[in-house]
């Protein structure tokens, strides 16, 4: 990759591994506040480095999701269509009125 090039020429500050460890880091008290449970069975507090010790990842099923293969993936597409057809009022009142703007100040 080019992380260690972008990191040298001050383009890119923080690895990905160390990105990925702030985020879970922030992650995990919140979803204890919340009461969630994460999918990860290896995550655990590490006291002597003070941040949260995680599973490898999968990246197979990761590339998979970004390919639309995710779980929620149907259901994701679903409400979107769904949001992008109701709102067709709000884009037909937005040409609408541009239309009409535009008109007026060709007359002006």
């Amino acid at each position: 990759g080019h992380t260690a090039q972008n990191m040298a020429w001050g383009i890119k500050r923080f690895s990905n591994d160390d990105l990925r460890q702030k985020f879970v880091d922030m992650t995990v008290p919140q979803a204890q506040k919340l009461g969630l449970t994460l999918p990860d069975p290896d995550l655990r507090w590490n006291e002597e480095r003070g941040h949260w010790d995680f599973g490898a990842i999968d990246w197979d099923e990761f590339w998979r999701v970004l390919k639309g293969d995710g779980p929620c993936n149907e259901q994701r597409i679903t409400h979107r269509r769904r949001a992008h057809e109701e709102g067709a009022w709000v884009r037909e009142a937005a040409n609408a009125y541009a239309a009409k703007h535009a008109a007026a100040q060709e007359v002006a």
